[in-house]
């Protein structure tokens, strides 16, 4: 697969890479691109109190959906079929989680704490946000899941990774939702909070969407884990 190189947002006052000491990935959803949340994080950097982070859009690479009939769409990976998910593409899965990895220890090296990187995403980017943190070995920030479920649940017990056991969660699902039931999403919340994960759940009245409300409630977030 051939990714292109992520949108990086950051604030004016932090364009001396010296003042920055944390970082957000936000992963867009599919058909997407990372173009898709840049006034959403615009936005949330005028409000944040501090300006010190780094916002990292990366771009899924093309491939072939076949839900939509196979035709070429940025995808983090496959989609057979309507919910509930009978089927998953646990290669594409797998092989975003990599690449994610990379743009994480990328933060790494450029001096950001793993402790003070957030991994986000908006349904099929959530997905792999949540799939990457719950197993990623070493300690990050929260997770941003919006409208999005947890992957390949038979997996979970045995591959998450401890390091992240109580690692702050946000979970944001719109009750109208179509396209990611709230069933579906809340299968993975209970299953999460089962296992005593730090999971804060909030609903909104929207669709497959995001509100203002909920730019509120993620503003929030990032205030808590990263200030």
């Amino acid at each position: 697969m051939r990714y292109q190189p992520p949108l990086e947002i950051m604030a004016t006052l932090a364009s001396s890479a010296s003042k920055l000491d944390a970082s957000v990935i936000w992963l867009h959803g599919l058909g997407a691109d990372g173009y898709d949340f840049e006034p959403i994080v615009r936005q949330l950097l005028q409000h944040l109190p501090f300006a010190s982070i780094r916002f990292i859009l990366p771009h899924a690479p093309q491939r072939a959906v076949t839900r939509n009939h196979g035709y070429l769409m940025p995808a983090w990976y496959d989609v057979y079929g309507i919910t509930p998910i009978r089927q998953e593409d646990e290669t594409g899965i797998l092989a975003s989680e990599a690449y994610i990895n990379t743009l994480i220890q990328k933060e790494i090296d450029r001096g950001i704490a793993c402790e003070r990187i957030v991994l986000a995403g908006f349904s099929q980017g959530g997905a792999i946000a949540l799939h990457t943190a719950l197993r990623y070995p070493n300690k990050l920030a929260g997770v941003l899941a919006l409208s999005t479920y947890l992957p390949l649940h038979a997996q979970f017990l045995s591959k998450a990774h401890q390091a992240n056991a109580h690692t702050p969660i946000l979970m944001a699902h719109g009750v109208f939702d179509e396209v990611i039931t709230m069933e579906m999403a809340k299968t993975s919340h209970h299953l999460l909070h089962s296992c005593q994960y730090r999971v804060s759940w909030y609903e909104y009245n929207m669709a497959h969407s995001v509100c203002v409300e909920e730019i509120m409630d993620i503003q929030h977030f990032l205030q808590q884990v990263l200030s």
